[in-house]
């Protein structure tokens, strides 16, 4: 077996058994086993949505009265014994949304200071659970929100925007469960698990204003209609006293299980950033550029090695092409360690999916650029063109694992071993 094929192999095995670690069934089931709690409601949003109801569901049984799930289409795995199960739309809402949402508001209406929410929360909760203030359309918010991710706004200035147009969001879901107690398990997807941010804070105190949501707009050179601003202008609530949050997993317990499994493969593990961000092309480079300087001095750590980087990057679209950060950072990287025998990188989506496509990411080599070539393809034109998604599916380097059931940021793995001889 030659030395890439082996090193891509073992990167393949470290993600999956990162990605693994992170899956949200034991951690909700620890959870729930340390909180006492009866005739509950659930409600569930985000792309981890059903794996999270389900472990809801093995471990109150007969506690629980009823649940919705709300999750990405493709997501669901199959009915749960009293939830009603809603897939909808990502990363942009659409009418599905709508109508999940409008019926975990009707669930929840009327319940006094003696009932309570379990409310399970992963990334996608944005898109996945939404009804807009007055004034506001669904069509307003797609638009907005499609304009901010192209022009690559970050997780939380997207956030802030929605947070402001949104009539469940920024803690205004709170609002609609009082008096009745919110417990609520995150699964964070946020940089520093920002609790405000994390699927828009729904049931927590925001700490971002509507002047704010405005600046933010004006960043971006996004205008928007008189209406909008109207709804903009409607405060979020900064005080909510109605919820107990926990977060149960995030990118950090995912670095940490890439670097338990590579030191099993006999790498020396470090995990260099949990906090990974910016323009995910420009991430690439420098991600490239601590692989060579492993490889050409031994530093920060000593071949074998495996640098491991936790986060979430941006792409500020200026192509036609089809791809997500992942497979884009993917593909930057590839251009970078072109020719390098020893050298591979992994990027990808710890939910399996990277953009609007069906690949998690890429996995690329310092041939992948050779076999883009082989086929016609330049490269760096796809890459400024933002279509990673056909160059590495040309060259064999999408990683493609399907949806996982969890979803806590991005995991890049660089391994770099000792050339062979």
């Amino acid at each position: 077996m030659s030395l890439i094929k082996k090193m891509r192999e073992e990167a393949r095995k470290i993600i999956d058994y990162a990605i693994k670690k992170v899956l949200p069934d034991n951690a909700v089931r620890e959870e729930l086993e340390k909180v006492e709690l009866n005739d509950v409601y659930v409600v569930a949003i985000g792309k981890a949505a059903w794996r999270m109801a389900y472990a809801a569901a093995e471990i109150l049984k007969d506690r629980i009265r009823m649940g919705i799930v709300i999750t990405k289409y493709g997501h669901s795995e199959g009915e749960i014994e009293k939830f009603r199960i809603y897939e909808a739309g990502h990363p942009l809402p659409d009418e599905n949304t709508i109508k999940a949402t409008k019926e975990v508001l009707k669930m929840v209406s009327g319940l006094t200071e003696n009932d309570t929410v379990l409310f399970l929360v992963s990334g996608g909760g944005s898109a996945l659970f939404e009804k807009p203030l007055d004034g506001v359309t669904i069509d307003d918010i797609i638009e907005i929100s499609d304009k901010l991710m192209k022009a690559g706004a970050n997780i939380c200035e997207l956030n802030t925007v929605r947070k402001h147009l949104s009539r469940v969001k920024g803690g205004r879901f709170a609002q609609h469960v009082a008096p009745a107690h919110l417990e609520v398990l995150v699964l964070s997807d946020v940089l520093g698990d920002k609790l405000d941010m994390i699927a828009s804070g729904p049931a927590y105190p925001d700490s971002t204003t509507s002047e704010d949501a405005l600046a933010i707009l004006e960043r971006y050179g996004i205008d928007v209609s008189e209406n909008i601003k109207r709804a903009i202008m409607i405060e979020t609530p900064k005080r909510v006293t109605n919820a107990t949050h926990r977060i149960v997993g995030n990118v950090e317990k995912a670095c940490q299980a890439a670097a338990a499994i590579a030191q099993e493969f006999g790498y020396n593990p470090t995990i260099l950033t949990t906090t990974l961000h910016g323009e995910a092309s420009e991430a690439a480079k420098f991600i490239a550029s601590m692989a060579l300087e492993v490889e050409k001095h031994n530093r920060p750590i000593g071949k074998p090695a495996a640098l491991i980087f936790g986060g979430e990057t941006t792409v500020h679209v200026r192509g036609n092409g089809v791809g997500g950060r992942n497979q884009e950072l993917a593909l930057a990287a590839a251009i970078e360690i072109q020719g390098m025998e020893n050298i591979v990188i992994a990027s990808v989506g710890t939910d399996g999916t990277d953009g609007p496509t069906d690949a998690a990411g890429g996995i690329v080599d310092g041939f992948t650029v050779d076999r883009m070539r082989e086929k016609g393809i330049e490269p760096l034109k796809y890459l400024e063109n933002n279509d990673s998604y056909n160059a590495l599916k040309v060259s064999g380097d999408l990683l493609i694992t399907g949806p996982t059931g969890t979803n806590v940021n991005d995991i890049v793995l660089v391994l770099v071993r000792e050339k062979q001889r």
